[in-house]
């Protein structure tokens, strides 16, 4: 884990936050500016600053970590009537935390494009 980061201090409980999902390679919290009626951050446990850096050897977390987007989307029941997932990369992409993680948005209608 990184030294300096929010979100690895969320998914190692320095930061305290309610997880409402886990499993070995992430967690699942609220976001606490939510964008959308049901704003979910699922952020993985390896600290990977963007998806733009993504190793060979870091696709299956990545899988798993969707896999696990999937999950809680289908726990909050999401999957019948839709959900967005997104993941900023770099500054002009929106990114404000360096560390990987995907935005699911639901709960009203999603535009497009959505930028």
């Amino acid at each position: 884990m990184s030294v300096d980061c929010t979100f690895c201090d969320i998914v190692s409980g320095v930061i305290p936050t309610e997880h409402l999902a886990s499993d070995p390679f992430g967690v699942v919290v609220a976001d606490i500016h939510p964008q959308a009626p049901t704003h979910l951050l699922i952020i993985p446990k390896l600290h990977i600053r963007s998806l733009a850096e993504v190793t060979e050897a870091e696709w299956p977390t990545i899988g798993r970590v969707l896999g696990l987007a999937a999950r809680a989307a289908h726990a909050c029941g999401l999957d019948q009537s839709g959900y967005r997932t997104v993941i900023n990369s770099g500054l002009n992409a929106g990114q404000t935390v360096d560390h990987l993680h995907i935005h699911l948005l639901a709960g009203r209608p999603m535009l497009w494009p959505p930028g």
